[in-house]
């Protein structure tokens, strides 16, 4: 395949998504939570983290617990690496996600090649950069706020959890969010706003929220949207208006896999340690 053949990445991208031996039979929903953790490190005053390095690749941000399952996403890409070798796995990773959102009747995001990979662990952000599900609206604030993301933007990307489950194994939670969690939707604000939900210990003994019949359920962190009231009203616009949702995703989703990407005049990242030097 000739090099910088996007359009052929993204058809092989497509054909990994089925996966009939893993959780609901698509590699969808995991391969956009590699995209969104690989880019969630970011830290807009030192400028560390993101996507560009693909530092994920390394032990010491590998054994972050919030990365805890991404290694089958890297297991269902190997093999489009090995097929496209000219492709950094910073920018494999994140088409990745865009791919999958727009294959599970998501919204197109746009998405810019040029992220270059980092050649040993010297920048890899700092383990607890990522959001801890078991925390209320101040913990998720200051997450996001730090990688420069908005009230709005924060909801948005929570619609996120329309897509995949939670693994007692992995997160200590358990279940999925939705019914179709293969399907991008704005059906997790529609069931966050109007359903029931109730406090429970699963299985493991980790406090979630689930529905009356224990087939769904919710984080705290899912709660405290509807709790604050600032981040309610996103909640009940979304529920209401799927077209709205489906454009602030895209637009912030885009953003996030862009953090800590600078670029030079052909589009081509920097390495983060020539970051000090510009």
């Amino acid at each position: 395949m000739a090099a910088g053949d996007y359009n052929a990445v993204r058809e092989a991208i497509k054909k990994t998504i089925p996966q009939s031996s893993y959780d609901d039979g698509s590699a969808g929903p995991v391969l956009v939570r590699l995209a969104w953790h690989a880019s969630g490190t970011y830290d807009k005053k030192s400028g560390t983290g993101g996507s560009n390095g693909a530092t994920m690749r390394y032990k010491l941000e590998a054994s972050d617990e919030a990365n805890n399952g991404l290694e089958y996403a890297q297991k269902f890409l190997e093999p489009i690496k090995q097929q496209f070798p000219w492709i950094s796995y910073a920018d494999l990773w994140t088409l990745a996600g865009v791919v999958a959102v727009e294959y599970m009747s998501g919204p197109k995001v746009d998405w810019k090649p040029g992220r270059v990979d980092d050649v040993d662990e010297q920048y890899v952000p700092p383990n607890g950069r990522l959001p801890d599900a078991t925390q209320g609206q101040d913990h998720i604030r200051s997450i996001f706020y730090r990688m420069g993301f908005n009230d709005q933007e924060i909801v948005a990307l929570s619609g996120a959890h329309n897509l995949g489950r939670c693994h007692a194994d992995r997160s200590g939670f358990e279940g999925p969010w939705v019914p179709n969690p293969t399907r991008f939707s704005n059906t997790y604000f529609k069931l966050l706003l109007h359903s029931q939900w109730y406090k429970r210990k699963n299985r493991v003994g980790v406090e979630q929220y689930n529905d009356e019949d224990n087939e769904l359920m919710m984080l705290p962190t899912d709660m405290a949207l509807l709790k604050d009231p600032k981040f309610r009203v996103w909640v009940e616009k979304y529920a209401e208006d799927k077209d709205l949702f489906y454009r602030d995703f895209a637009a912030a989703f885009g953003k996030l896999l862009e953090l800590g990407v600078i670029r030079g005049p052909e589009g081509k990242a920097f390495r983060q340690y020539a970051r000090a030097k510009l």
